[in-house]
């Protein structure tokens, strides 16, 4: 009996040391499991796509094609990430620099309609549930102006407070509103076209070749008036990260210069997109 007991104890300090080490690296996978998300974005690159990065064509698909309703449209989009997550409720602090042109391509000379430059600053913090990443939030400081002179100067600032929640894998949805400052004398009324405040819903094949998104842009006033954008895109090779892309903008502010003029553009051409899903 003695040896027994002997062999029994041996056993169970043999043993201890398997299930005390199994009990820690289970309360180290459930504690550090966020954190190894988080770490993944620390070490993300701090330079890349911000928003799409497209060149289409198109015109007003509801009348004749002419030289004044059709037009190219173009958007670079970059970000750069300052800090890991080490601020603050463990955010990241980031530059944005957005640039849109019209380019009235079918006229004499193809001048340059408009451009609208528009640089940021802002934090955004990666959300996550039941240790899976489900989305971001961001505080941003925007501003907006087309780099021109007198009667055709437009410009304005804003203070926007956005979130992406990702659904699923592949369906995503968007809200983002704003607190404006506007600066520019000859857009005073820039609210009642460009709104206050907007939200979408993006989705994505399993595959990844396919997508689309609908986002609605609620112009300012007691009534249900919107400017709508929708969006389809596929990708050809499997590897690539170039999309055909079909864009369709329906309603005011498509551009600084003509913020109060309703366009109605169906245009198709080519995206670079975000990984995940674009912002807006």
């Amino acid at each position: 009996m003695r040896m027994i007991r002997v062999i029994l104890s041996i056993l169970c300090v043999m043993a201890l040391p398997v299930a005390v080490s199994g009990q820690i690296i289970k309360v180290e996978r459930e504690k550090s499991f966020t954190d190894s998300l988080r770490e993944e974005f620390d070490r993300g690159p701090y330079f890349g796509l911000y928003r799409d990065n497209y060149f289409i064509v198109g015109t007003d698909p509801t009348h004749k094609p002419t030289a004044n309703n059709s037009d190219i449209k173009f958007q670079v989009s970059i970000a750069q990430k300052l800090t890991k997550s080490t601020l603050p409720g463990k955010t990241y602090l980031f530059l944005t620099y957005t640039q849109n042109v019209a380019w009235d391509v079918f006229k004499r000379s193809m001048p340059m309609h408009d451009f609208t430059f528009n640089p940021g600053l802002g934090l955004v913090k990666p959300l996550f549930s039941r240790d899976r990443f489900i989305g971001k939030a961001t505080l941003l400081i925007e501003h907006m102006s087309n780099g021109r002179d007198s009667i055709q100067s437009r410009s304005w600032n804003r203070i926007s407070l956005g979130a992406s929640i990702l659904i699923d894998e592949f369906v995503c949805i968007d809200g983002k509103f704003w607190i404006p400052i506007v600066d520019g004398e000859n857009n005073r009324d820039i609210l009642d076209y460009v709104g206050l405040f907007q939200g979408g819903v993006s989705v994505m094949s399993h595959n990844r070749k396919f997508g689309g998104s609908l986002h609605f842009v609620k112009r300012r006033g007691w009534n249900l008036s919107c400017n709508t954008i929708l969006e389809l895109y596929w990708r050809p090779w499997e590897r690539a990260n170039q999309y055909f892309f079909l864009q369709w903008y329906n309603g005011y502010g498509e551009n600084l210069l003509d913020y109060n003029k309703f366009h109605n553009r169906l245009r198709l051409g080519i995206v670079i997109k975000p990984r995940f899903f674009s912002e807006f």
